[in-house]
């Protein structure tokens, strides 16, 4: 279990420094201290809050097997991100934001194809019979395409979720996550808009120390995730192996229970109602494309739980759940979300994740 941040090594990393008063932004003010010589001070204890908050949803999101998008290009946070993401796997954008890199994500698969044809090329041979300029400029165009490209080469699929260092500067990579209804988590300083985020953590996103402090914490949570996914496959093989144990045993069993039978069948019908009761357990919904952990949340709240209520639930009832909830919910288009949940439901999930490769967000 990730060890809880403080409020005091918050403070030590200067997480508390904001923007100028005169900068900020009038809907940071619930996550604003005070002010002092002309500049705003956060409040750590929200900070905080938000962080765990943030944490969690992370961590659910990395245990359905889906992809975090690291993005900050900014000169103080590029080097942090990158040695902190890498070391989870997750791929992360610290060069330019390349346009389209969501909206049009397949044209930018087509350039790390490019990529990995090159690659191939010089394995073959076949690099090594063009010509001296053509070689070089193959070479330029290779090294161009790994500074912007090569981070997200793992990355077949849209991400399930962005985490945005600055979201003034990667308004880009902000507007791209909200068109695709991807969550969106990100540092916000007092001089950003927090509403145009899902998982807002008010913190100093100018320092390398205050950057470095948070990254830590939410890659830790990312790493919990993956290991718990990692434990759950592991504990699937070990079932498959007990009940094929339990296979063999049964016949012998069952002459045991013949006898026994008249007297647990009148148990049996009065504790079945229970059992159903209890194995009723709420499915993760986020695995569907579009649903994000506070969507989720909304729904499962309002008794569409699982893969099965949801595929039976009808789009504009969800549509109504949803605005309901919230404002910043209202903006989802659940459409294709009872399809996918129908494939999810009937355990069809090569053909759900075609599905998902192939539409944008979600959206036919």
């Amino acid at each position: 279990m990730a060890s809880k941040i403080e409020v005091k090594d918050l403070l030590e990393a200067g997480v508390h420094f904001g923007h100028l008063t005169r900068k900020w932004n009038p809907n940071m003010a619930p996550y604003i201290y005070m002010e002092r010589n002309g500049i705003h001070v956060i409040n750590l204890y929200k900070t905080v809050a938000k962080l765990e908050e943030a944490n969690e949803a992370l961590k659910k999101i990395a245990s359905s097997g889906r992809k975090i998008l690291f993005v900050a290009t900014k000169k103080q946070a590029k080097d942090i991100v990158a040695d902190k993401v890498s070391k989870v796997n997750m791929p992360y954008i610290t060069e330019r934001w390349p346009g389209g890199m969501l909206t049009n994500f397949v044209t930018i698969r087509k350039a790390v194809k490019k990529m990995a044809a090159i690659d191939r090329m010089k394995k073959d041979g076949t690099f090594n019979t063009l010509s001296k300029k053509e070689r070089l400029q193959v070479d330029r165009l290779r090294a161009k395409l790994d500074k912007n490209l090569g981070s997200i080469a793992d990355m077949t699929r849209l991400p399930g979720a962005l985490f945005i260092v600055d979201t003034m500067r990667e308004h880009i990579a902000v507007k791209e996550a909200q068109k695709l209804n991807i969550p969106i988590f990100a540092m916000v300083d007092t001089n950003s808009d927090p509403r145009d985020v899902d998982f807002a953590v008010p913190s100093n996103d100018d320092a390398g120390k205050s950057i470095e402090i948070i990254m830590e914490s939410v890659t830790q949570a990312v790493a919990e995730g993956l290991e718990e996914r990692k434990s759950e496959k592991n504990g699937g093989k070990d079932k498959e192996e007990a009940k094929a144990a339990k296979t063999e045993e049964a016949p012998k069993k069952e002459e045991e229970k013949a006898e026994a039978a008249p007297k647990k069948e009148e148990k049996a019908a009065e504790e079945k109602p229970a059992k159903k009761e209890a194995e009723a357990k709420p499915d993760d919904l986020t695995k569907i494309e579009g649903i994000g952990p506070k969507a989720a949340e909304a729904l499962a709240a309002n008794g569409v739980g699982t893969y099965a209520e949801l595929a039976d639930a009808d789009a504009e009832k969800v549509k109504e759940i949803l605005t309901e909830a919230s404002s910043t919910l209202a903006h989802l288009d659940p459409t294709s979300w009872p399809k996918q949940a129908k494939m999810a439901a009937d355990g069809k999930w090569d053909e759900l994740k075609e599905w998902q490769d192939n539409v944008k967000g979600g959206v036919e």
